[in-house]
């Protein structure tokens, strides 16, 4: 396999790209010129073949140990990488997921259970750029209360690498002033997901007329 020093020097991505622009690189010259260099465990050529296939067959869901398990990608490298991506993908990527970044947003989102007769606990993840992953409902309580548990609410949020999460529930008498329970779920959930790295951003009580944040 070609290495990166068989090149002449005029060929080799970093000087092409600065003679013709980045339009002339083909996508494996692209992400040579990304990784910069090799290690003593892979040229350079061949971390960006490993790449490239590895891009193809993980698309916009490529993550972090995905990276990291490409022979020649230690942590540095990885890193760079990773953050060029995903600025790309928040800027540029074509996406039907909202972004929800207000509460007023996240209650667009809620219009469901704003007339249930019992208390739904939803769920909504977020990923770094505040954009929906997914909404789940976690438990569906009596009229008057709803047992939720840190396990229940961040299990999937965990599975879909969430960076936040929102957290919501209905109050189907009409009050939107939180219950001692609904002020002590909210500080536990927002004390777990501190320590495991998942930020609680909200937690909204939703009546069919109006919403209030707890936080």
């Amino acid at each position: 396999m070609a290495k990166i020093t068989d090149r002449q020097a005029q060929d080799r991505p970093r000087e092409k790209m600065q003679k013709y622009g980045a339009g002339k690189l083909s996508d494996l010259e692209l992400l040579m010129a990304i990784i910069g260099s090799g290690s003593g465990a892979a040229d350079v050529t061949k971390i960006a073949r490993d790449l490239k296939k590895l891009i193809a067959e993980k698309g916009s869901e490529l993550t972090f140990e995905d990276l990291m398990g490409v022979k020649g990608m230690a942590l540095a490298k990885t890193t760079q990488f990773m953050a060029a991506f995903e600025l790309w993908r928040r800027q540029f990527e074509v996406t039907e997921r909202p972004i929800i970044d207000s509460p007023e947003k996240a209650v667009a989102q809620l219009t469901d259970i704003r007339d249930k007769k019992q208390e739904y606990f939803v769920c909504l993840t977020l990923d770094g750029a505040n954009r929906l992953i997914a909404k789940r409902v976690i438990t569906i309580g009596t009229l008057t209360a709803s047992l939720v548990h840190p396990r229940e609410v961040f299990a999937d949020a965990i599975t879909d690498r969430a960076a936040s999460i929102i957290v919501a529930h209905n109050h189907p008498s009409g009050s939107l002033i939180p219950s001692d329970a609904d002020v002590q779920v909210t500080e536990r959930l927002s004390d777990v997901g501190d320590l495991i790295g998942i930020r609680l951003n909200d937690h909204l009580v939703l009546t069919r007329a109006s919403y209030r944040s707890i936080i």
